[in-house]
This record gives C-alpha cells, sequence and structure tokens, in this order.
C-alpha cells in the first residue's frame, strides 16, 4: 500500500470517528416527571412517550413517578428552571401560573362521553394552539393534553344533594376556582398537597375529595371514605409540557421526534382508559363491598348544575379577555366535535 493510500484510509478513519464521536455525543437523557405512579394513567402515558422516543432516535428518557422529586409545586420549578425536560401536571395545579387553564375546573363544561372527550382534546383550537402560547409566556412548550376519566366525589357521609355538603371539609387542589366551584357546591374547601389527602381522611381533618376512579382504587382512597358520587361536574384533565428553552433547542428532526411520540401517547393513552373506570370500580367493590356507589339523577344534579353558572362567571372575573375568549373557543370546539 502506498503512502498516499495510507493517508487518505487514515483521513477517512479520522471522519468516521469524529462523526461517531458527533452522534453518541448528541444522543442524549431527558428527564421527565409526573403526578402519578408507573402504573396509573401518566405513568402509562409517559412509558408510551419514552418508548417512541428512544425507539425513534438515539436519546433515552428518565421517568420520575410521583414522590420521586417532590409535589408538584416543584415538579413545575425545577421544569421552568430547566432541570427537567418534561412534566405532566394537571391544570389544577398550575392554575395560579396560567389562570386561563382554570377553565376545566368550570362545572358541566366538559362531556362526560369518553368518545366526544377524545375528539374534543385531539381537534381543539383552544387546546392545540390558543393555549400554547399562554404556556410560551411561562417557560413551557404545551405538548398535549389529555382526560384521565370522570371525576368522582368520595366521602364519609351520603351526597345526594348540594346541601350534603354542607359544612363538609373537602379536599381540593390548590386552584383558585376549584375553591370557588366547591364554595359554590356548599362545601368548606380545603386546599391540600396530595401526599397529605389519604391522612387527612382517616384522621377526620377532611371529610371529602374528589379524583377519577382509576385513582380511588390505586391509591386506596376507598379505605378511608365510604361513598362514591357520580355528579357528572367534571373530567380530570392533564397536561405534558416541555421546558421551552429546551424544546426550542432541539433540531427540526428532534421536535418532530417529540411532537410525534406525544401524538402516539395520546392515542394509545386514549384506548388504554376504554372501560378502565368500570374496571377499577369494580376492583373497589370486591376490595370494600360496604362502599356505597351512587350516579346522581338529573334532578339530584340540578343545584350542582345552577351552581356552575356561577362558577363560569367567576372564572370570567379571574381572567378577564383573555379567559372569556378561551371559554367561548371551547364551547365551540365541543360543539364541532360532538
Amino acid at each position: 500500500m502506498t503512502l498516499k493510500k495510507r493517508g487518505l484510509i487514515s483521513s477517512l478513519t479520522a471522519v468516521a470517528t469524529i462523526a461517531a464521536g458527533l452522534s453518541v455525543a448528541s444522543a442524549d437523557t431527558w428527564k421527565y416527571a409526573f403526578e402519578e405512579s408507573l402504573t396509573e394513567v401518566q405513568g402509562v402515558y409517559a412509558t408510551k412517550f419514552k418508548e417512541e422516543i428512544e425507539k425513534n432516535s438515539d436519546h433515552q428518557i428518565q421517568l420520575f413517578p410521583y414522590g420521586t422529586l417532590g409535589e408538584s409545586a416543584d415538579l413545575m420549578e425545577q421544569t421552568q428552571a430547566g432541570i427537567l425536560q418534561f412534566v405532566d401536571q394537571s391544570p389544577g395545579f398550575t392554575g395560579a401560573l396560567i389562570p386561563e387553564a382554570q377553565v376545566f375546573f368550570v362545572p358541566y363544561l366538559l362531556p362526560t362521553d369518553q368518545e366526544h372527550l377524545a375528539r374534543f382534546f385531539r381537534e381543539s383550537k383552544a387546546i392545540n394552539k390558543d393555549f400554547k402560547g399562554l404556556y410560551a409566556d411561562q417557560g413551557l412548550e404545551l405538548l398535549q393534553m389529555f382526560p384521565e376519566g370522570e371525576v368522582a366525589m368520595t366521602t364519609k357521609e351520603p351526597v345526594n344533594n348540594c346541601a350534603d355538603l354542607d359544612e363538609v371539609k373537602f379536599r381540593v387542589m390548590t386552584n383558585p376556582l376549584l375553591v370557588e366551584a366547591y364554595k359554590a357546591f356548599g362545601a368548606t374547601p380545603t386546599p391540600l398537597p396530595w401526599g397529605e389527602v389519604y391522612g387527612s381522611l382517616q384522621t377526620n381533618i377532611i371529610q371529602g375529595q374528589e379524583n377519577p376512579t382509576f385513582y380511588l382504587y390505586s391509591t386506596k382512597l376507598y379505605e378511608v371514605t365510604d361513598y362514591i358520587t357520580y355528579t357528572g361536574h367534571s373530567n380530570f384533565t392533564t397536561a405534558v409540557m416541555a421546558n421551552k428553552e429546551f424544546f426550542d433547542g432541539l433540531d427540526d428532526a428532534d421536535k418532530k421526534i417529540v411532537q410525534d411520540a406525544a401524538k402516539a401517547a395520546y392515542e394509545h393513552i386514549v384506548v388504554y382508559q376504554e372501560g378502565l373506570a368500570q374496571e377499577e370500580l369494580k376492583k373497589i367493590k370486591e376490595a370494600k363491598p360496604s362502599m356505597t356507589v351512587t350516579v346522581l339523577s338529573e334532578e339530584q344534579r340540578s343545584c350542582f348544575k345552577d351552581a356552575a353558572g356561577d362558577v363560569e362567571a367567576k372564572f370570567i372575573e379571574m381572567t378577564g379577555d383573555s379567559g372569556t375568549a378561551i371559554l367561548k373557543q371551547f364551547k365551540a370546539d365541543l360543539a364541532a366535535t360532538k
């Protein structure tokens, strides 16, 4: 082999080595935290998101279920600071940060029909366009919102109408509009971090709380309450976000990989949740046969529906023109996807 050929091969080898090194260097580990366990709805979504990212890139996703990095407020602070690249957090906890996100807590705004909900979250202009700007103002890239199921009240005493909530200390997320909703329902709303809920029910510091059915089973809340009541007033919603500076710094290919992963995980979680509430309710009844489950009739719901108008007015008062526009678009989107 001539000296010239040896030099050429050495140069090509060096280029290949550098290219390989650059490829390795560009493979990052991204941190993703969420508010539930790995086997609950947010965890199932996160697992699918991770699978899609790792299947279509050299990047790795490190998942942090609830409790590993602190409470909800801690997760948001870490995301805004860039310590976390991704976070899944309910608008219930971001209501103070993004007041317009409280629209999800206007009672009876969202339908209970799961197919309608799935279409709405997939196609809504309010969610997929208007909210993006509001989240961006807080240093967050909104990737996906999705429903986690109809909210049920769990209490120590039966709830058949608003009067039954009189003087009931009812745990709510630290969300101003949710506080107003339960005031309108007749209860005494009591904001508490999630980690204190089970113990507070056990010691009667509070006498009620709300969550989707699967969460009532997985967190064993049925052990410390005796009545589950479906009023149809709300559907638990959550939002997957990225730190905006991190997201904006990605090249176009990686941005598309992240966006595609969010969409794939959404379709996966919609299918996963089909029949989930009924399955988990059956498990609750098997674990605690004495549990009383009530679905309120239209007549029984009337007082809650009457209160919804006051809560909607409070939302507009809290958020002004911006919230009014969001609410109007929400209603238009719901009608369009019916």
